[in-house]
């Protein structure tokens, strides 16, 4: 059965007004072509939809029906349409951002409190995880865009520089590093850490530090979350590596304390996208925010 949207607007059109000829004339149809769509849609239907008297057409119990639901596709279409046509100039609909957890937590509010100012028909929704379920959500289409800190690793994926940032190696006000400030290689690779999960661009970004210094270390206590990296850390439990930016709070305060050391732990955000000959103009939007020109 294949039941085209004409025949359901011609179905509620002649249902409402209950001849063919008003139908034809609201329609700018001509007359057989109402009925030819009309019989065509009973016959796929299998039996009458309509009971005939003289040239009025009533709906039958069957007819009666499925009317609510033709109507309620109908209003669908329309509610479609209009947004696709509005959606070309002024920027409106739902975007699914996607950020790694530094970002997402400590960057990505005021951006998106900004973006529902500039567009109120517009709303940008912020999905959080790390850098890798990042990458696989925007290949799969789960997410219009993503910020990760990491690397990216999903080579069919558009991928463009956003800001610099730094990872600091912090511990707490207690620990045996804070009074010199400063941790040898040596002390790094003796070092109790905790780190977050495997998948995570910060973890990423400071194992790959610690390689290009030869330095091998082991995790002493694993964390899905930046927040309880930093209380353990501050509780004395080890010693962390976070995004100057989640922790400049703390020590500014003295609660952790950043040490120094041989580890380059530079690193560059990244915007990722799938390869499009054409973005919409809510992702245009957005993007506009992130890289302003």
């Amino acid at each position: 059965m294949t039941i085209t949207l004409r025949q359901l607007e011609i179905f509620a059109n002649v249902a409402e007004g209950g001849h063919v000829t008003q139908a034809s004339t609201r329609l700018l149809l001509t007359q057989s072509a109402v009925s030819m769509a009309i019989a065509e849609l009973e016959r796929l239907a299998g039996a009458p939809l309509f009971e005939r008297q003289g040239r009025r057409l009533f709906l039958n119990d069957r007819g009666r029906h499925i009317l609510p639901d033709v109507q309620d596709v109908l209003t669908k279409v329309r509610t479609i349409e209009r947004f696709l046509e509005e959606s070309v100039g002024e920027p409106s609909g739902v975007l699914h951002v996607g950020a790694s957890t530094t970002i997402g937590n400590y960057m990505l509010p005021a951006i998106i409190g900004e973006f529902s100012r500039l567009y109120p028909r517009a709303q940008a929704l912020l999905h959080i995880g790390n850098a890798q379920q990042m990458e696989k959500a925007v290949e799969s289409g789960e997410l219009d865009l993503g910020l990760i800190e990491g690397l990216p690793h999903i080579g069919s994926l558009s991928v463009t520089p956003w800001k610099p940032d730094e990872l600091v190696i912090v511990v707490g006000k207690e620990h045996e590093w804070a009074a010199g400030k400063q941790a040898s290689p040596e002390m790094l690779e003796n070092g109790l850490w905790i780190m977050r999960e495997k998948g995570s661009g910060t973890r990423e970004i400071f194992e790959a530090a610690m390689g290009r210094q030869g330095i091998t270390f082991s995790v002493a206590l694993e964390l899905g979350h930046t927040e309880a990296i930093k209380k353990a850390v501050e509780a004395g439990l080890g010693s962390g590596c976070l995004s100057r930016m989640a922790v400049q709070r703390e020590l500014d305060n003295g609660w952790l304390v950043e040490i120094a050391s041989p580890l380059d732990l530079q690193r560059t955000l990244i915007i990722l996208t799938r390869k499009s000959e054409h973005q919409t103009t809510l992702l245009k939007a957005f993007l506009a925010l992130l890289l302003p020109r």
